[in-house]
């Protein structure tokens, strides 16, 4: 019987399936939870435990079904090719050997990886499953461990460095967004009203965790994502209805808490949000920066990690341009820029395109875990981030489709 073993593969491989999704999802926020007090002194690095163990489950999962590429990815995936490659070339003339050295590797290395991983995580249903149900469950531990935090019950002031504090609220506060999102879509998914109400319960225990730590972005992409990717599965009526109703009742919070600030002490978003230019100001410092360099450095750029030492920072990896397009265009001159819209851009355009085909559940849970992502790298973080390619990978999973082995042979 040479074709039993073939036909029982793709049952024999659902854990397997299961086991990628969630891997993927703990990889994707490990840099929060790591960093979380009670994860943060694990014996292990939990990136690189999450990715040994990711790395055969994928493999696994890509020889036990047969996948379709639709012709809509052949631009954003050449165009991401020819971007890492320009990317090391544009390491030739860079002045850094500290940045260049630490985010070219991941660039080039751990983002084609982190790309694969989220097409072929968002691609097979079982897997798709288990990275949101692994994401929702990640944003309430890190929600909790925010709320708790901030209430001085881990003494976080003395578990982290400043610059850890800081990286920890903000990774915190983008898996709160996507958890919530990922909630609000199985909100109007459920079918009766004690799931629905348990999981606005959910929605609105993320929302307050959100408004503690001072992330303004991973704020308003929570409430994008709460008001935008549910509308996707949601006929044009009840979405339109569904997006005011989110909007209406996150104006009325918010101008509630302004109305009453006795109740809104100690809630560093919202007084960031309101008050804080500091943050924004120093977006716009660097921003010009990059502006202004990627003139002085055209048409091929200051080379991979220059933008640094050429703004006069030195050697400190923090202080990039927060912007991708703008440090694309500092870093890489014109070349960069154009590859970095054709891969993002493009991507973008792909999900367009094929969002009519693709079934509204799989299509609103993909948006609800790339909008705050997408938000988070024109406003931070670099291009060495692997949530930006995972995110860029979860996009591009629309256009691939995958089956079990025996139905292809059918």
């Amino acid at each position: 019987m040479p074709w039993a073993p073939v036909a029982m593969a793709p049952v024999a491989l659902a854990p397997v399936a299961l086991a990628a999704g969630a891997l993927a999802a703990i990889l994707q926020m490990a840099g929060a939870l790591k960093t979380a007090p009670p994860l943060a002194g694990l014996p292990v690095d939990l990136t690189l435990a999450s990715l040994a163990l990711l790395l055969p489950a994928l493999a696994l999962l890509a020889v036990s079904r047969a996948w379709r590429v639709e012709r809509a990815l052949a631009l954003p995936l050449a165009a991401a090719g020819l971007f890492w490659a320009w990317l090391v070339v544009a390491g030739a003339w860079s002045p850094s050997s500290v940045v260049l050295s630490a985010k070219l590797p991941e660039a080039t290395l751990a983002g084609p990886l982190m790309l694969a991983a989220g097409m072929l995580v968002g691609a097979e249903p079982s897997a798709r499953r288990a990275l949101s149900a692994t994401t929702i469950a990640i944003g309430a531990l890190l929600a909790a461990t925010v709320a708790w935090g901030v209430a001085g019950g881990w003494g976080l002031a003395a578990l982290l460095e400043a610059e850890a504090q800081r990286l920890q609220y903000q990774l915190a506060g983008l898996a709160m967004a996507t958890a919530a999102a990922l909630a609000a879509v199985k909100l109007v998914e459920a079918p009766s009203w004690p799931g629905r109400a348990a999981w606005a319960a959910l929605i609105l225990a993320l929302a307050a965790a959100a408004l503690l730590p001072g992330g303004r972005t991973a704020l308003v992409a929570l409430l994008l994502g709460v008001a935008l990717a549910p509308a996707l599965r949601l006929p044009r009526r009840r979405a339109l209805a569904w997006t005011a109703a989110v909007a209406a009742a996150g104006m009325a919070g918010l101008l509630w808490l302004l109305l009453h600030p006795d109740h809104a002490e100690g809630l560093r978003t919202l007084e960031r949000l309101t008050g804080d230019a500091a943050g924004l100001d120093a977006r716009r410092g660097l921003w010009s920066a990059a502006l202004d360099w990627a003139g002085e450095a055209a048409p091929f750029g200051l080379g991979t990690g220059g933008f640094t030492i050429a703004a006069g920072h030195g050697e400190r990896r923090g202080l990039y341009p927060h912007n991708h397009a703008l440090e694309a265009l500092a870093e890489g001159g014109l070349p960069g820029l154009l590859l970095w819209l054709g891969t993002f851009g493009g991507a973008a355009f792909a999900m367009l395109r094929l969002a009519p085909g693709v079934p509204p559940a799989r299509l609103a849970r993909m948006a609800a875990m790339v909008l705050p992502v997408a938000m988070t790298i024109m406003v931070s973080t670099d291009l060495g981030n692997r949530m930006a390619w995972f995110a860029l990978g979860l996009a591009l999973s629309l256009g691939l489709s995958a089956r079990p082995l025996e139905a292809a042979h059918a």
